[in-house]
């Protein structure tokens, strides 16, 4: 009984961990959007019907070059926050990849 309760502590707390670093990953994430991705982008961008944007990938993917054409040079961790923030606040897709 005692491997039972150590078990379900371990799980409490690695979903406690991975739950705030995934707001802080998305939270940082609208940080860099609104400072650098707003100048050319509306948030009715996002929400259009006709998106080409169809899955979670392909939002990456789009993250990624505008993130190269704007030369914002981010690191990898940031394109990801950006993605996460935009995937939570609008597209709300699978994120398996």
């Amino acid at each position: 009984m005692n491997l039972l309760y150590r078990t379900l502590l371990n799980f409490m707390v690695f979903t406690l961990l991975y739950s705030t670093a995934y707001a802080f990953d998305s939270e940082n994430g609208k940080i860099l959007h609104n400072d650098n991705c707003v100048r050319c982008h509306e948030h009715s961008l996002y929400t259009r019907k006709e998106s080409k944007i169809q899955s979670y990938p392909l939002l990456h993917e789009r993250v990624v070059q505008c993130e190269l054409m704007s030369e914002l040079m981010w690191f990898e961790e940031e394109t990801d926050q950006v993605t996460t923030y935009l995937n939570d606040s609008f597209y709300h897709f699978n994120q398996g990849k």
